[in-house]
């Protein structure tokens, strides 16, 4: 084929790129924005816009400033919120009081843990205990609350109430009640320092659970120290090495990585006892009772999991050791299906998949995906993409910030953080737009190829793409309950929802080409692929199972055991592989932070995703309609609707009232 064929070839099957001649490639804007390697152009004379924009954080020193302004404001708007009349006012200046404060705390949040700078990362962790310290305090202020009981319990008043605000209103009290508002004032002080104390603690872990650990190099074979990180006399273990073909290298990896830690054990039981005296302070049986408030479940009786007796147990591998399942389940899909994923690489380049959602969520939802150049100043690593979400007709929505290339003290946690919430200001008549971050660790992209994605980061980029839609395409008028500030065991469902759509040849068909050739990629290769997936699905399942039960029993009545002992107890009980002497991989469990009495979330969330997938969009993934109906239903609404009544609203044919029910201790 002549070069000029090649060319129309290409631009009739709307290729990402038009190979002109040899070595020459042409990109689409949002595919070249992450596929070519970036080049920092830098201005002496630009101005240090800040941190997402934030004038203040041009410098670490910014942070005491604008926690500062945001606590000086949240005095005006206390004073407010206590003194104007009970009526709809009372629910926006909660809401704006709520919005101040979470400006700054969800920025400092992911600074703390993402930022390459240590003095913007301590700054940021100060930042978060001075507006954490001062949320707690609020949610024990009588005359706050009593402002808002004096609405909620005028039936007049209350009928006068648009859905939304009623149930913001209700959100707030929940708020007041699982802090301890109904307490005297010597018991409210005490859940205030207990929430407190509970900050710390929580950072301590989330920090340590990340940390690699050290052991000499002569305690490791000389052949396979090379394929650990080296420090002089020491070599330095930042995780599983779960996909290494050698068995050794990934025992010696496991032994290491989870060796316990005796500071952040005692963090780890430090923070359990406390949750559980809070819960219990506060009038619940367990801190899983009180996590478990609000969410799609509902808590029947006194005695935990009844998983077990709802699933197929899978068959146990004596064999194995807990190392070899990662790795030797990749084999057994790639063996049996030939899904090595070096084959499909080459066609999913990371600026390929970007492309691929711009054109899923233009046809779904009418959004456009538009590159756009970041400001001195306004992101923290060069390599940071900038992203604004464009609607066909309601123009911009929001923006998203891509984190997504490997850099050193860089978590390796594919993660979604909500920097701005969405919300309706009265006080200026616009839509305070929505500003997000993902964060992913991929490869960067070099002189002879763009970053290629294996398709379980392809799946991972549109996980955390459903979590950032999520948050664009609500239009709350509250901020408190914007995108994802939803349900927990709800809030995962649009994200997993989104896997679905990676992995369906009609989408993936749309922009999966090979990075070198333009050769779009076989259908039989996806389908092979999706076939590999059923391969030790249940094992999968089981593993999560494991996680979920072991969470809600650290979460429920104090144990006589050490959590490893719980730890081994459960392993033995819900999973088939044998735990390991001297190891503690509950130190490793980060999602005990954010997910604590919740990671069943993901369990309860990949039902209903499927329920979703299967009724609307399995017989057409890119209908309109049902894009439209999904959003409107599900996605505009954030956490101002109950999620059940979400979801029956989105399926065409709704066949559930109370999804599940669970028992509880």
């Amino acid at each position: 084929m002549s070069a000029c064929k090649r060319l129309l070839h290409f631009v009739k099957h709307r290729s990402l790129w038009t190979h002109v001649r040899r070595n020459v490639t042409t990109w689409s804007p949002v595919g070249a924005a992450f596929n070519a390697a970036h080049h920092k152009r830098p201005n002496v004379f630009e101005k240090n816009v800040g941190l997402f924009g934030v004038p203040e954080l041009s410098c670490p020193a910014g942070f005491q400033a604008a926690t500062e302004k945001a606590l000086k404001n949240t005095e005006r708007l206390v004073e407010r919120a206590c003194s104007c009349p009970p009526g709809v006012e009372t629910v926006e200046s909660f809401d704006r009081l709520s919005d101040g404060l979470c400006k700054v705390a969800d920025l400092a949040d992911f600074v703390k843990v993402a930022h390459p700078d240590p003095a913007f990362r301590e700054a940021a962790e100060k930042a978060c205990i001075d507006i954490g310290t001062v949320v707690e305090k609020l949610n024990t202020n009588v005359e706050l609350c009593k402002s808002l009981k004096i609405l909620l319990e005028s039936p007049d008043i209350v009928a006068q109430l648009d859905p939304d605000t009623r149930r913001v209103a209700e959100l707030f009290m929940f708020d007041f009640k699982i802090s301890g508002i109904h307490l005297d004032d010597k018991l409210r002080k005490e859940a205030v320092a207990l929430h407190v104390k509970l900050l710390d603690l929580n950072n301590e872990f989330l920090v340590g659970s990340h940390l690699p650990n050290r052991i000499a190099s002569s305690a490791i074979p000389e052949h396979l120290q090379p394929h650990f990180a080296d420090e002089g006399s020491f070599i330095q273990v930042g995780g599983l090495h779960a996909d290494s073909p050698n068995d050794l290298v990934r025992e010696i990896a496991y032994r290491i990585y989870l060796y316990p830690n005796a500071d952040l054990m005692e963090c780890l039981d430090e923070l359990l006892k406390c949750r559980y005296k809070l819960a219990k302070l506060v009038g619940y049986d367990s801190y899983g009772h009180r996590a478990l408030k609000g969410t799609m479940l509902v808590v029947v009786k006194s005695t935990f999991f009844s998983f077990r007796s709802t699933i197929i147990q899978c068959s146990r591998f004596s064999e194995l050791m807990p190392w070899d399942h990662p790795y030797l389940s990749g084999v057994l899909r790639a063996e049996r299906y030939n899904t090595e994923p070096s084959l499909y690489s080459p066609y999913l380049s990371l600026g390929a998949c970007m492309e691929g959602l711009n054109n899923l969520f233009s046809q779904l939802y009418g959004v456009s995906l538009m590159s756009e150049h970041a400001s001195a100043g306004e992101v923290w690593s060069e390599d940071v993409r900038k992203l604004a979400v464009v609607h066909e007709t309601e123009g911009l929505m929001g923006y998203i910030y891509c984190d997504f290339f490997q850099r050193q003290d860089k978590p390796h946690q594919d993660c979604h953080f909500t920097i701005r919430g969405g919300r309706q200001c009265q006080e200026t008549g616009q839509y305070q737009l929505p500003v997000v971050v993902l964060m992913l660790s991929l490869p960067h992209p070099t002189k002879r190829a763009p970053t290629l994605l294996t398709p379980g980061m392809m799946e991972n980029l549109f996980h955390e793409m459903g979590h950032a839609m999520h948050s664009m395409l609500g239009r709350t008028r509250y901020q408190h309950v914007t995108g994802t500030r939803c349900a927990t065991d709800f809030a995962e469902v649009p994200s997993i929802l989104m896997e679905y759509f990676a992995t369906d040849y009609r989408v993936i068909s749309q922009f999966a080409r090979h990075y070198e050739t333009g050769q779009p990629l076989p259908e039989n290769m996806v389908a092979r692929l999706c076939e590999s997936k059923k391969v030790c699905g249940a094992a999968d399942t089981q593993l999560q199972i494991f996680y979920a039960v072991l969470d809600q029993i650290y979460h429920s009545q104090p144990q006589n055991h050490t959590t490893t002992d719980i730890l081994k107890e459960m392993q033995q009980k819900y999973y088939g592989l044998p735990y390991t002497q001297n190891t503690a991989w509950q130190l490793r469990f980060s999602h005990l932070i954010g997910y604590g009495a919740k990671y069943y979330s993901y369990l309860m969330s990949r039902a209903v995703a499927s329920m979703v997938w299967k009724q609307c969009f399995v017989q057409d993934p890119l209908n309109r309609d049902m894009g439209e109906r999904y959003r409107r239903q599900m996605l505009a609404h954030g956490g101002a609707k109950e999620p059940m009544l979400m979801v029956e609203g989105n399926l065409p044919f709704p066949t559930i009232k109370n999804f599940c029910i669970i028992t509880v201790t």
